[in-house]
């Protein structure tokens, strides 16, 4: 019998319990939420079950009310039932996957899994998300049974925009309980699996804890502060933004004291179990409460002056006060800055002879050290740890990637002289003729294995298409300074956009109707799709401002035209191909970039999907034909017949307002609420299969005997939609929730969606709604406060509201 997760249990309703249950509500299955009853009710709230249910209910509610949301749609809070362990606890035996998210404690543990085993049901599966309590210590004395489903699923938090999900097999956990459930994981919940060993914090913890340790050390050795620290170890070296120390900031100081902690206490054969001492303004920090984001202070902090403005503080690790932030400079950051590539950037700093450099090298080189000496204990691969620190800690590079980008052998020969002592198996893997960790041959992407002292595939998810490999396969049919074509197998081709934030230029329109062409004579269906590293990164965050810009100051207002014009053009033709066209949607896919996958035959969506057609914020409309397809998707979600008696006042006011007010969803769910994404759409919850569930999605039309759309008129609102809309915008302009120039240009959004000037009911033509685009942008593209407002995005990356 196929196994199957309809119900699961979370047992611990804080903040990972929370977000583990909202994660899998998400992916549609039933989950029963338990904690313990409140220890202090009184005597008349003992048979209250509101009472009884306080703690559950306050976790489930923290977890609606936390920001950024931990739940795709809080409708999916509607699969979440909530109970307690003396109430409920029977309810587990209806339960196929039980997870346990309670207090770090033995004893605890073992208390909560004793009862779990009297009520389960045989064969559901039992996992732990303890960080650092051995699998073995938890079911010693359990049935066979037992032990044989159980294991452990380390989430990371926040749990829905983490990827990575460590899995640990118990000594006797059965191989298929291991494979289901990396599988559920991987397609249903949308991560990355890392296997690890059932070793004090596994594997992403382990390293990331070593790094953040030696930072303070180093620091302290080196004369450094807090924000050089983070200057260094942020994206010049492929790390996010929150670095270092904001990092910690972020995940609370208290839990990193506890992570590091759990590894000097039971790593005890760790060669630099030492670094896991942190230093004593750590335990000063805490007793003084500053833990970061909790507590709203931590290594860095917010003031609010008397007029409201923020001022960023840092904490002056001396003295424990704060001071005001000043962003430090270094030349090896200003030259990494210049760099085109993550690894020139990374060779722009650890080579530079400069005070940044010098440190990033001594950290840099200490994490070699460490990151190979924990092959074989903690993980198998060099995979499974740079895996583990890209999707657990956001890095673009593991640790074996960033010394493979470095040169590995040169790498070892400055260790070398600096007297570190060189890996053991580093040494051999160099000493037998291998120069890197990865090799990409054909197309398939290698990783040196020690175990074997060879080279072996990059293991990957099942549905996996990497555009990079095809490219490496010499499979690019196409390509320009901004966009290329690659076959990807099967007759399928993906046109990837690759500018900065994917952002639409000039070339990129060209490109589209040569691809098209290309496709039509070559292939049977395109998919339009990219692979940016880091989450949630950008499909596309629109058209090219500064071209935009350009063309504004220099009045050239027939080009501005000709380019729309063009841009329609390759999205119409997108539309009405003779072959499926599928967008595939992830991140940030905000103006053009959401226009294109309106204009494509269908979408199939990463769950993180920030959609929006946000151009308002800019002074301009969507006219990359996206006012006409997000009307057209409202009108055609209604069934044929529908479409002639429907009040279109029904659905017009909500299309619009979408335009006029930039609505951007916050996930996938919600983009299928705005009107984004339709019936036929898809939702995938990993990322790293999401071109190849686009192909799938294109092979699946083309088997069905695809046939491209008719054109035919689109029914509009005319001049009733455009009153209902103006009338608003009064009321709105006179309570001051909007600017003049945002009633202005909201006015003429109406107007274009509306059809112009045409009555209520009239059926007009694609080009007509098209033209009303075009000229809407030109005539905004004049306007004095639209300019100002694109120069101001471009200079500060915020909204100009005037």
């Amino acid at each position: 019998m196929a196994r199957k997760i309809r119900q699961a249990a979370v047992i611990g309703s804080g903040i990972m319990g929370g977000g583990i249950a909202a994660l899998l509500a998400g992916a549609g299955v039933k989950v029963l939420l338990l904690d313990i009853v409140p220890f202090d009710l009184k005597d008349e709230e003992k048979n209250d079950p509101a009472a009884r249910n306080r703690i559950v209910k306050a976790g489930l509610d923290a977890a609606l009310a936390s920001s950024p949301s931990l739940f795709f749609n809080k409708k999916d809070a509607g699969l979440i039932a909530i109970g307690n362990l003396e109430d409920d606890i029977d309810k587990l035996a209806d339960c196929d996957w039980i997870v346990e998210v309670v207090v770090e404690r033995l004893d605890i543990k073992r208390n909560l899994f004793e009862k779990v085993a009297k009520i389960r049901k045989p064969g559901s599966i039992v996992s732990t998300n303890t960080s650092g309590i051995p699998l073995q210590d938890i079911t010693e004395g359990f049935s066979d049974e037992f032990k044989q489903h159980f294991m452990g699923t380390h989430f990371f938090n926040p749990v829905r925009y983490m990827h990575l999900l460590e899995l640990i097999p118990g000594k006797e956990t059965l191989p298929e309980v291991l494979d289901f459930i990396s599988k559920f994981g991987e397609k249903n919940l949308g991560k990355g699996i890392v296997w690890a060993k059932d070793t004090p914090n596994f594997v992403g913890n382990r390293i990331g804890i070593q790094g953040i340790s030696a930072a303070m050390r180093f620091m302290q050795e080196d004369g450094l502060t807090v924000p050089e620290v983070d200057a260094i170890f942020g994206p010049a070296m492929g790390r996010p933004k929150t670095a270092i120390f904001k990092t910690t900031d972020l995940v609370g100081l208290d839990i990193m004291m506890h992570v590091a902690q759990n590894s000097y206490d039971l790593c005890k054969d760790d060669e630099q179990r030492d670094i896991m001492q942190l230093p004593d303004f750590v335990e000063k920090m805490a007793k003084k409460n500053l833990l970061g984001n909790k507590t709203k202070a931590g290594f860095y902090k917010t003031d609010l002056t008397p007029e409201w403005k923020k001022i960023r503080k840092v904490l002056n690790l001396k003295t424990l006060e704060y001071e005001d932030l000043e962003r430090p400079s270094f030349p090896c950051l200003d030259a990494a800055k210049k760099a085109g590539t993550l690894t020139e950037k990374i060779n722009c700093v650890l080579k530079a002879d400069d005070k940044a450099g010098k440190f990033a090298w001594k950290l840099a080189a200490n994490s070699f050290q460490y990151a190979a000496n924990r092959i074989p204990e903690i993980a198998d691969t060099v995979v499974e740890i740079d895996n583990a620190m890209k999707w657990g800690y956001n890095f673009e590079m593991g640790p074996f990637e960033q010394w493979d980008a470095y040169g590995v052998a040169d790498a070892v020969e400055r260790m070398a002289k600096d007297g570190l002592e060189i890996p053991a198996n580093v040494k051999a893997m160099l000493d037998a003729g291998n120069t890197c960790f990865y090799k990409l041959e054909n197309g398939v992407r290698y990783f040196y294995d020690f175990a074997s002292a060879g080279y072996k595939p990059v293991p990957v998810p099942e549905s996996l298409v990497s555009i990079a490999a095809a490219k490496g396969n010499n499979k690019t049919a196409m390509e320009n300074a901004s966009a290329s074509l690659v076959d990807i197998g099967d007759g399928v081709f993906c046109l990837e956009f690759h500018t900065k934030m994917n952002a639409i230029n000039e070339q990129i329109v060209d490109f589209i109707a040569e691809s098209l062409d290309y496709v039509d004579k070559n292939g049977v269906g395109m998919v339009i799709g990219n692979e940016a590293g880091g989450m949630p990164g950008a499909f596309s965050a629109g058209a090219d401002l500064g071209f935009i810009s350009k063309l504004c100051h220099d009045k050239k207002y027939a080009e501005i035209d000709a380019f729309l014009k063009k841009a329609q053009d390759g999205i119409q033709a997108s539309r009405y191909a003779p072959f499926p066209v599928v967008a595939a949607p992830y991140g940030m896919t905000l103006g053009g970039g959401c226009e294109t996958c309106l204009g494509a035959d269908r979408i199939v969506a990463h769950s993180e999907l920030y959609m929006g057609l946000v151009e308002i914020g800019v002074g301009l409309l969507p006219a990359g034909g996206g006012t006409m397809n997000l009307w057209k998707k409202h009108v055609n979600a209604l069934p044929g017949k529908t479409v002639k008696d429907v009040d279109l006042a029904k659905i017009f006011v909500a299309a619009f307002m979408k335009i006029g007010m930039a609505a951007v969803s916050m996930s996938a769910a919600q983009a299928v609420g705005n009107g984004f994404l339709g019936q036929a759409d898809r939702i995938v919850f990993n990322r790293d299969t999401l071109v190849g569930e686009a192909k799938k999605e294109v092979l699946r039309m083309v088997d069905d005997g695809y046939a491209p759309p008719m054109k035919q008129p689109l029914k509009v609102f005319g001049d009733a939609g455009q009153g209902m809309v103006n009338a608003e915008l009064y009321n709105m302009r006179n309570g001051n929730f909007m600017s003049d120039h945002d009633a202005f240009l909201a006015k003429r959004i109406a107007y274009v969606m509306s059809g112009g000037d045409v009555n209520v009911g009239s059926e007009v033509s694609e080009d007509t709604i098209l033209k009303l685009e075009r000229d809407a942008f030109v005539d905004f593209c004049k306007e004095e406060k639209t300019v100002a407002r694109i120069d101001h995005m471009l200079k500060t990356g915020k909204p100009l509201r005037n």
